[in-house]
């Protein structure tokens, strides 16, 4: 940082830089060169402070920097542990499958196999299809309208949100089918689904898997009911269909449960976990299996980052949060708080069209996704670090980390309500006077 001169980094802000690819996307949304970064909070290079209601798109839910972390990783590296194994046994990778047993699976009554695979969440999404397919000898998979599972080929091709990109990507032989509420209120579609798959003439075959994401995060904040998770589960299991839940974003706390799918109480064949698997925000993706479907040959399926060690010492002392029940009575007490400040936005906004989540994760839908992109800017500029989400991005997500402080909670979720509350019914513009 002391190599670079305040002209450079302004020049870099607003430049984006001259080798840097045009895909890059966050920093234009978030035009700021950060330097520093505790829990809920960060600073520019101008020590302007920021409260991050957006937890890394979900990396981030025990915060930036956690202390706990950050010793457990400086010790690790003083040791000289291996850091890089591939999937050899290290003592680190041992330990981290032996409490993770312990404290999450085994309280739950939970029988899983661990698989480890490349570092991100897409990378888990390809190794459970291929796995899928390989049990069942099926090719076609379901998934749901606003889905999102990915950007790698068959995770795009998985992602009902991204269908402007499906032409960029070979078939895949995905079935797109009506999630929970998708066709009203009032409409059961679980009935849809069952005619679409089982009925002759439908024009489908029996998929291989159903895959699912219990909360949609990037397609709008919907939330499945517990009445049509169980549906769904039971028709998959009577029917020979794996299910995959995909709880790479809304799992490790963010329903204010381990696992979104908990409150359901159903048994998912393969569970998708990354992003704050790790606690710390290192990268590192695993899928759940119950034993059954372990049918990989020995390095059918693999990678070079698969199970690194860094990840896998934060990601062992991040599971010291599940040991007991203060976690999860925390984030109760702000889901309310989220909750009541939401409907206070609802009332005050006429251009709100419903506020909706569960957990620490909620939305604000918008009637347009040029008034969310407003808030989200205007937001920024106020010290409120926030992303939009939804099909054409009209929802404004709240993200926060788990451990956020509570005055910081409150300080943002105020800034929201007032921002949105001077929307000027013209639609484009905010009135801040």
């Amino acid at each position: 940082m002391e190599n670079l001169t305040k002209s450079s980094i302004e020049s870099n802000i607003y430049m984006q830089g001259n080798n840097e690819s045009n895909v890059n996307g966050y920093a234009k949304s978030f035009p700021a060169i950060f330097k520093y970064s505790k829990n809920d909070i960060l600073k520019d290079y101008n020590d302007k402070v920021y409260i991050d209601f957006f937890s890394g798109a979900g990396v981030l839910n025990y915060g930036h920097n956690n202390v706990h972390m950050k010793h457990e990783l400086i010790k690790f590296l003083d040791s000289d542990s291996p850091v890089h194994c591939l999937d050899m046994d290290t003592v680190m990778k041992l330990k981290f499958l032996e409490e993770f047993d312990k404290v999450i699976l085994k309280p739950r009554d939970m029988n899983y196999k661990i698989q480890f695979t490349g570092p991100t969440g897409t990378n888990a999404v390809e190794a459970a299809i291929k796995l899928a397919r390989k049990v069942t000898k099926r090719s076609k998979i379901v998934s749901f309208t606003n889905s999102f599972h990915g950007m790698t080929a068959t995770s795009l091709a998985l992602s009902a949100s991204q269908e402007i990109k499906h032409n960029d990507i070979p078939s895949q032989d995905v079935i797109f089918l009506p999630y929970d509420g998708y066709m009203g209120a009032e409409i059961d579609t679980m009935d849809y689904i069952s005619m679409m798959l089982k009925t002759k003439g439908s024009g489908n075959q029996l998929p291989a898997a159903i895959i699912l994401e219990t909360i949609q995060a990037e397609g709008g904040i919907k939330v499945a009911s517990i009445e049509w998770l169980v549906k769904l589960t039971n028709f998959a299991k009577e029917n020979g269909i794996l299910l995959i839940v995909d709880d790479i974003q809304v799992g490790c706390g963010r329903s204010g449960d381990f696992f979104s799918f908990e409150r359901a109480g159903i048994s998912p064949d393969i569970i998708l976990l990354s992003k704050s698997i790790s606690g710390f925000g290192l990268p590192l993706a695993l899928l759940l299996l119950k034993p059954e479907l372990d049918i990989w040959k020995s390095g059918e399926h693999n990678g070079t980052f698969r199970a690194n060690n860094l990840s896998l010492c934060t990601a062992t002392k991040a599971l010291d949060y599940w040991r007991d029940d203060v976690l999860i009575k925390d984030i109760k007490i702000k889901s309310d708080l989220i909750q009541n400040k939401l409907k206070e936005c609802l009332d005050s906004c006429s251009h709100i069209v419903d506020v909706r989540g569960y957990g620490m994760i909620w939305g604000i839908e918008f009637t347009s996704c040029e008034l969310a992109e407003m808030v989200s800017t205007i937001l920024f500029e106020k010290g409120i670090i926030i992303e939009t989400c939804g099909n054409t991005g009209q929802v404004v997500k709240i993200l926060t980390p788990l451990t956020i402080t509570m005055e910081n909670l409150a300080i943002g979720l105020n800034k929201i309500l007032d921002v949105v509350s001077k929307i000027d019914d013209s639609f484009s513009d905010i009135n801040l006077n």
